[in-house]
């Protein structure tokens, strides 16, 4: 090439530079990731080329972001594989041109952003997102080539001629336009630099200063890596998040490639689950950190990093295509975090066990959601237990399945010390311990999934292993009245009369005088839809059962009272006992329970006075 050349790109429609801008980057600052990409791919091509031939220059290499505030030049230069005067007119005049043309045709009108995914590549012309013009100096590494200079203006002409240039590579000079200053500061650059491209294996000096970390511990062999270098990395990432319970590194060649590192976090609540921390990669570039299409939604507590070649992206490598292949690394990474739940079950249970509270409400969720999830870890699915231990579903089914008559008892973590839990534990019986808004849809799902299970709850029925079953039967009085039908009667007329079932039976414990049993159905459902407040309580306590213990001496007391001179105190003391029961199943609200302090008071005040 011995002149200058000048020229105008054959493209159709008009304005194409502000629809590429419209629809091709939504966010401004990824053309520098395209460009210093670019960069880092010429020198790549340049380190494979030197394995078999020899070229000048050294091997020192690296990218250069340099500026001037003044000139408003912002510059990228890398020392790689450069380019000849027709590799310009191929690779930036006409393939990438003639990407653009049908781009243009189709999507001008478009409103579907997602229907741009995959069409061509056009990284290069995101200069012009911020640029009123764009050069490339650019020399090929190949021996005798001449340097050449491309011009462009935001608009489809160009200009090429030679130029003297010493070194072999690429700069790029961005004239930035009146609205992309920000693009003049060292702080800014080197932020944008460490969020995408932190990790490409060559040096990014930003005015002569470091800018990225280069060395991706996701691509070194796991049995180099030291649990050290582990938590360093984490900490690295994801900065004042503590230490991770445990990690999972991925590193697959076939069917496809991936490879990364899946952190563990301690979560402090329920809605620390919702927070997407895994960093999408590819071939080294940060891509997103929304990898929601890859990543099944219950696994989205994980941080982390995935790194994917060959990632199937649309132009602004920002959005996946519906492909195959994110279908089969999804399933690939959950199979991969079952296998390393399970090693941990299986080589050390108590460690597991220790774990469980941070890692239990992804666990569940994912059961829940996904099939081949539930199928691995259906036999290390645990809950705590009322004897202060942990046990599988399975395992609590086998040593009590006899005893239990074919129920797995349940309850509410916090009712551990409720007249049910007493109840059931004076007995025997043992209770698995529930505490988080997931188990209800959990418990349904694990009946469905096994249809000889039936979970009950310690508080919707009393368990027959409760009742007296050699109580002496009741004798019939000159009414032909048994105990327990004069024990109903006292209660039925002390009671409000709408919502409260009565029953009677005797229990074998004597402490107990009576207990609220709130039905099972009603409460689950409840407990599924929504956490239950107090509007629900109401509703599920329209239809209530008070179970009455003939055993008790409390309830003793109450009848002979009201069958005796004293039928209004017999009748108050059978309030008292409802009330004590209502209180035990923590169905009182604020009101209520005030209002039961002051009937309670005047009747002891009675009582003493009496």
């Amino acid at each position: 090439m011995s002149a200058e050349e000048s020229g105008k790109i054959s493209v159709e429609t008009e304005n194409i530079f502000p629809i590429i801008k419209k629809w091709l980057y939504s966010e401004k600052d990824i053309f520098l990731r395209e460009l210093v990409s670019n960069a880092s791919d010429a020198i790549t091509k340049l380190k494979k080329i030197s394995l078999s031939e020899e070229f000048e220059g050294g091997n020192d290499y690296k990218i250069d972001l340099n500026f001037d505030v003044d000139t408003r030049i912002l510059s990228i230069e890398d020392n790689g594989v450069g380019m000849t005067t027709e590799e310009v007119k191929k690779y930036i005049n006409q393939i990438a041109f003639s990407g653009a043309t049908d781009f243009a045709k189709q999507y001008q009108n478009a409103e579907n952003k997602a229907e741009i995914i995959g069409h061509f590549g056009l990284g290069f012309y995101s200069s012009f997102m911020v640029s009123k013009k764009v050069t490339i100096e650019t020399k090929s590494y190949k021996k005798g080539q001449t340097a050449v200079l491309w011009s462009s203006e935001s608009g489809t002409d160009f200009t090429i001629s030679p130029i003297e240039k010493e070194s072999r590579g690429t700069k790029i000079s961005l004239y930035l336009d009146s609205e992309s200053g920000e693009y003049l500061d060292k702080w800014k650059l080197k932020e944008l630099i460490k969020k995408y491209c932190d990790f490409l294996p060559v040096g990014i000096y930003v005015q002569g200063e470091k800018a990225n970390r280069e060395k991706p511990l996701w691509s070194d062999e796991p049995a180099k890596i030291s649990q050290e270098e582990y938590k360093d990395f984490y900490s690295y990432l994801f900065p004042f998040s503590g230490e991770s319970l445990f990690h999972i590194h991925l590193n697959v060649d076939y069917p496809f490639r991936l490879q990364g590192i899946l952190y563990f976090p301690k979560l402090t609540h329920e809605l620390e689950a919702s927070k997407n921390g895994i960093k999408l990669f590819c071939n080294h570039v940060f891509v997103s950190d929304n990898a929601s299409e890859l990543i099944p939604q219950f696994l989205t507590i994980l941080k982390g990093t995935i790194d994917i070649p060959d990632l199937p992206l649309n132009v602004s490598r920002s959005y996946l295509q519906n492909d195959p292949l994110v279908k089969k690394i999804s399933n690939h990474i959950i199979k991969k975090v079952a296998d390393r739940l399970i090693e941990d079950f299986k080589k050390d249970r108590s460690k597991y066990e220790s774990n469980w509270e941070d890692i239990s409400l992804f666990v569940k969720y994912g059961v829940l959601t996904d099939e081949k999830f539930y199928e691995a870890m259906k036999d290390h699915l645990i809950f705590k237990n009322s004897e202060g231990g942990y046990s599988t579903t399975s395992e609590y089914w086998e040593k009590n399945k006899e005893k239990n008559q074919n129920k797995i008892f349940y309850a509410n973590e916090t009712e551990m010390g409720s007249v049910y839990m007493e109840l059931l534990k004076s007995q025997g019986l043992e209770a698995l311990l529930v505490d988080s808004k997931i188990d209800s849809h959990l418990i349904q799902h694990l009946e469905m999934k096994n249809p000889d299970w039936k979970f009950q709850r310690v508080d919707s029925e009393i368990a027959d292993q409760i009742v007296d079953k050699d109580a002496p039967k009741d004798l019939v009085n000159e009414e032909n009245k048994t105990e327990s039908d004069r024990i109903q009667n006292l209660f039925q007329s002390s009671l409000p009369k709408e919502g409260v079932e009565i029953k009677v039976e005797a229990l074998k414990s004597l402490e107990v005088p009576g207990v609220i049993l709130l039905p099972e159905f009603m409460r689950r459902m409840s407990e599924m839809n929504s956490m239950l407040n107090r509007e629900d309580m109401k509703n599920i306590l329209k239809s209530h059962t008070l179970m009455v213990n003939s055993k008790s001496p409390l309830v003793k007391s109450a009848l002979q009272a009201f069958e005796g001179i004293n039928s209004e105190k017999g009748k108050k003391l059978a309030r008292v006992i409802y009330d004590l029961a209502l209180l035990s199943a923590k169905v009182m609200d604020e009101k209520e329970v005030s209002e039961y302090t002051k009937r309670t008071t005047e009747f002891l005040q009675e009582i003493f006075s009496s």
